[in-house]
């Protein structure tokens, strides 16, 4: 850390020297002043005057006429010199007031940029201790009990009708009364979520999940999952990604559940992945998808902070063929399955030629081309997948997984 701050002096330094070098005046001698000349050539006329009348080439008369004269003009060229060297000394100390406020914005205005911008005292992180330390804050992350215990208590809506309130209270008193009622904690997850009481709402989906054990499906742990995370103000909790996975374990394609899990990357410090979740559900759309809309708020500082220069994509332009196309694919005719599957491939493999995309969307292009039976094809794009993701060791694994699958990797 000492050598950033000497490194980042000295440099700092050597610029300000160079724009003080810039502004440094002229030194006295290096251009001659026009008053200087005058007055060395009055003061030489004078001499010749005495010369000229020791010859008799002009009288005294007229010899003291002229040596007025010159004398005259002697007097206004060393007045002028004298007011070009006060002009020039000004000069001078004007450059040296510039030179020094240079130096006090320069390096002041940098070194306190860094402080308020910087992290000072901390080292340079490589790329894998900085995936480490996300890795160690995901797992170490606080709960649900302690994120909620930290936002106020939950504060019934001012416009919430009296009756409607009693309602719930009763149904409150009804369900604690039969805890394996499924039909009615399901209405009471619910009716607690309208009123705002998210808390409420989780525990009361959390008994619905209980009630119905295997029989749990992808919206329920979704349902649990949304309201864990408005309970916790925005955060997502291991509580809460712990029934995002459960989503995600019945249907890998789920858009808000993919939503989520990006925001929990976002929340432990792998914008990175967050930014390649997102963009990827920019691209698939549809736009009437309701994790769009924050999606859109949040994805061009999360790719600031992934280092991506990023430009906002067409929503729903770069869908490519997924599992379930394929699989519908399967129910069609030879013809309608093939022309489905090539239009689908041919527009992905377009952009991710020219413009790059995301670790799921080389996957989706590899296994399509794979379906096709393009094996040469397929074995291209999985190469080439493998040269851009080179650094990421989950994104090679992904790819790895969908090039065996095509058959183009051991």
């Amino acid at each position: 850390m000492t050598l950033f701050w000497i490194t980042a002096g000295v440099l700092a330094l050597c610029v300000t020297l160079l724009l003080a070098l810039g502004l440094r005046a002229p030194r006295l001698g290096t251009v001659e002043p026009a008053a200087a000349y005058d007055l060395r050539v009055y003061r030489d006329q004078l001499r010749e005057i005495d010369k000229d009348l020791a010859r008799g080439v002009v009288d005294e008369a007229d010899a003291e006429r002229i040596r007025a004269e010159v004398s005259r003009r002697i007097l206004t060229a060393d007045a002028n010199l004298q007011a070009d060297q006060i002009t020039l000394d000004a000069t001078r100390g004007a450059a040296k007031l510039v030179a020094a406020a240079i130096a006090l914005v320069l390096i002041g205005g940098s070194f306190g940029l860094y402080l308020q911008l910087g992290a000072p005292g901390y080292g340079d992180l490589a790329l894998a201790d900085r995936i480490e330390m996300a890795d160690t804050a995901r797992t170490e992350r606080p709960s649900q009990a302690t994120a909620e215990a930290s936002l106020p208590p939950h504060q019934m809506p001012s416009d919430a009708s009296p009756d409607y309130v009693a309602l719930v209270a009763q149904l409150r008193e009804t369900v604690a009364a039969r805890p394996d009622d499924l039909q009615g904690n399901i209405l009471l997850a619910q009716n607690e979520a309208n009123m705002g009481n998210f808390a409420a709402a989780a525990r009361a989906q959390s008994q619905v999940l209980r009630i119905k054990g295997a029989d749990a499906g992808p919206a329920d742990f979704l349902d649990y999952a949304d309201m864990l995370v408005l309970a916790a103000g925005g955060y997502v909790s291991p509580e809460a990604e712990t029934a995002l996975r459960r989503t995600l374990s019945f249907d890998q394609a789920n858009g808000a559940a993919r939503y989520y899990m990006g925001l929990m990357m976002a929340q432990t410090g792998r914008p990175d992945t967050a930014f390649r979740m997102w963009d990827a559900l920019l691209r698939e759309g549809p736009e009437s998808a309701p994790w769009i809309p924050p999606i859109l708020t949040q994805i061009e500082e999360m790719a600031f902070r992934a280092g991506v220069t990023y430009q906002i994509p067409q929503i729903g332009a770069g869908r490519g063929p997924n599992a379930a196309d394929i699989e519908a694919a399967g129910d069609m005719s030879p013809a309608e399955r093939m022309e489905m599957i090539q239009s689908m491939v041919g527009g992905l493999s377009e952009r991710l030629a020219t413009e790059g995309g995301t670790v799921d969307e080389w996957a989706q292009l590899i296994g399509a081309l794979g379906v096709l039976g393009r094996t040469g094809q397929a074995r291209a794009v999985y190469e080439n997948a493998i040269e851009v993701f080179a650094d990421d060791t989950r994104a090679l694994d992904h790819l790895l997984r969908a090039g065996q699958r095509a058959q183009v990797a051991e």
